[in-house]
């Protein structure tokens, strides 16, 4: 039990939720973070995140009809005004969520990944 005027104000985390269709392959170039440790993904135009924040993301890649849910962090922000588009990265989890989108993003993706064309991030 706490003393009077000695309460703290709980705060409740929770993540964002949101949802990205990616409708071609130059979308998907653009928006792929492969630099990220376990790859991750540019949400343009996302709501203000601080980096570390835990997101939850629907993603749509193309015409593939599977929702690829990724319970990832915010990892990269660019901020309104910045001469990028503005949104946040999310960072795929080290999980099978994970791993399952990243393969399926190089697998349309194929011989772009080496690119040296700019995405969003880069």
């Amino acid at each position: 039990m706490t003393e009077p005027g000695n309460e703290q104000a709980l705060q409740w985390s929770r993540p964002s939720v949101m949802s990205l269709t990616i409708k071609d392959r130059a979308g998907l170039y653009a928006a792929y973070m492969p630099f990220l440790q376990q790859g991750g993904i540019f949400v343009p135009g996302a709501r203000p995140c601080q980096l570390g924040d835990e997101v939850f993301l629907l993603l749509t890649l193309m015409q593939d009809e599977t929702r690829y849910p990724v319970a990832g962090k915010v990892a990269w922000v660019t901020p309104q005004g910045s001469t990028h588009t503005a949104g946040i990265g999310v960072q795929f989890p080290d999980d099978e969520s994970g791993i399952r989108v990243k393969r399926r993003i190089e697998e349309l993706l194929g011989t772009a990944l080496g690119s040296s064309r700019p995405t969003h991030t880069i």
